[in-house]
């Protein structure tokens, strides 16, 4: 009675073979759907016998259920006790903190929330993980909002008098190994309110000196996250980012940075109008020329002659190569986000000089572009303004070109150094001043 497959046969064309006086029919078998009946029929001698065991096993669900509620009953009440004193023994410190209960997606959505960039702009927020990187982050005055962490000992290993605002989570350290972006996860990881660079307290302001850097359309977030590391290594006053650069507080930037987002103040997306109120007036702003060779003058005079190309980058007319052959240099044209327009573009004329000769000499800026369009026409028009110069590091031949993060940690210790030999020298000169 439940369902069936049945198998019609009908006769379709009937047909006759003489041979051995065999008779062969032709059929088709079609095959039925498979229906559920509506309803079942019993028999009427056996209709109280089914209704009795239906009774039956009713009232036996209904025993098992009575059963399990006063199992629970009895589970609750010590449970309820040991929930009052779990209560008073969720602190550190007299800080207390939370239990992320199973199926807690907090976690989950911060981190995608922290992983986009349109989030982290729309949000106002940035996710710092591990301890150095947090520690950094509320020394310098940052706002933390939320903490999740594996253990209470790994809670005390960050300053718990600047968590007093923020609200602390522990989670199994699953949870955070499977969010995390690095191999072996500390077990900490923190939302922060994203910070703004005038209202941080940075700390070994005394040993900086007047170098600013400027990053030029700077995509990779490994080599933006390094060339900001040596910013803050090298002393520099602040880093200026245009726009195009890749996201300061891209988790992979945070990585490589290693806390240099809360040494030094960093202003990003900022146009060419405006990086000049970010510099002393006095400044003089020099760019990095991956490849200046002797030919160069002649044959950027060879293209202000040929006005049928129209650059807009300062790698058009080969300043910005990563082939060391300056005798085949391919010219293409590049997108601009320049508001200049083609007729009577002038090209600028920026002289170069080795990184080793004195160029570091008052308050200067570098501008390091990326390098997959090298720099804007607007910075090499900026260093023509302020008398730069454009600055060669020399490779030996058959050897590629420094990628922007090396050349930048060249440049940067080499006008530190610069910079620092200046200062003595005038420390020393006012001495014998008052000596004599």
């Amino acid at each position: 009675m439940s369902s069936m497959i049945c198998l019609a046969s009908r006769e379709h064309r009937a047909f006759l073979i003489r041979g051995n006086d065999v008779v062969v029919a032709s059929k088709r078998y079609v095959r039925g759907l498979r229906r559920k009946p509506v309803n079942v029929l019993i028999p009427e001698d056996k209709a109280e016998q089914v209704v009795r065991k239906e009774r039956k096993k009713k009232k036996k669900g209904e025993d098992d259920e009575a059963e399990a509620a006063a199992a629970a009953a009895e589970q609750e009440q010590p449970t309820a006790k040991h929930a009052h004193l779990s209560a008073g023994r969720d602190q550190v410190d007299g800080l207390r903190f939370e239990r992320a209960f199973p199926g807690d997606k907090r976690l989950a959505r911060l981190v995608s929330i922290s992983r986009s960039r349109t989030f982290r702009e729309h949000q106002g927020k940035i996710l710092l993980e591990g301890r150095r990187l947090i520690c950094d982050a509320l020394v310098a005055g940052a706002n933390p909002q939320m903490v999740f962490f594996s253990t209470v000992d790994r809670l005390r290993e960050l300053p718990l008098d600047k968590l007093r605002r923020a609200t602390l989570v522990k989670v199994k350290f699953e949870d955070i190994k499977l969010w995390s972006d690095v191999v072996a996860p500390q077990g900490v990881i923190a939302i922060f309110s994203r910070p703004d660079s005038s209202r941080l307290n940075f700390a070994n302001t005394g040993h900086s000196v007047p170098l600013s850097l400027i990053c030029d359309n700077v995509r990779d977030p490994g080599n933006l996250g390094t060339i900001l590391r040596c910013a803050a290594a090298a002393g520099c006053n602040n880093v200026l980012l245009t726009k195009g650069c890749v996201d300061t507080w891209e988790p992979k930037v945070l990585r490589a940075a290693m806390g240099a987002h809360f040494r030094l103040p960093i202003y990003p997306n900022l146009d060419w109008d405006v990086i000049e109120n970010h510099l002393p007036k006095s400044v003089t702003v020099h760019v990095a020329d991956s490849s200046c060779g002797p030919d160069r003058n002649r044959q950027t005079e060879d293209l202000q002659v040929n006005r049928s190309h129209t650059p807009f980058k300062a790698g058009d007319y080969g300043w910005i190569s990563t082939s060391h052959s300056q005798s085949n240099v391919c010219y293409e044209d590049y997108d601009s986000d320049s508001d200049c327009e083609a007729e009577g573009l002038s090209l600028p004329r920026v002289d170069a000089k080795l990184y080793h000769e004195s160029w570091a000499q008052s308050p200067t800026a570098l501008v390091i572009g990326g390098e997959t369009h090298g720099l804007s026409i607007e910075s090499v028009q900026l260093a023509e303004k302020t008398a730069g110069h454009r600055l060669f590091i020399p490779v030996v031949p058959g050897v590629d070109s420094l990628n922007s993060a090396m050349a930048a940690s060249i440049l940067l210790f080499e006008g530190r150094k610069q910079l620092l030999r200046l200062r003595q020298s005038r420390k020393w000169n006012s001495a014998e001043g008052q000596f004599s």
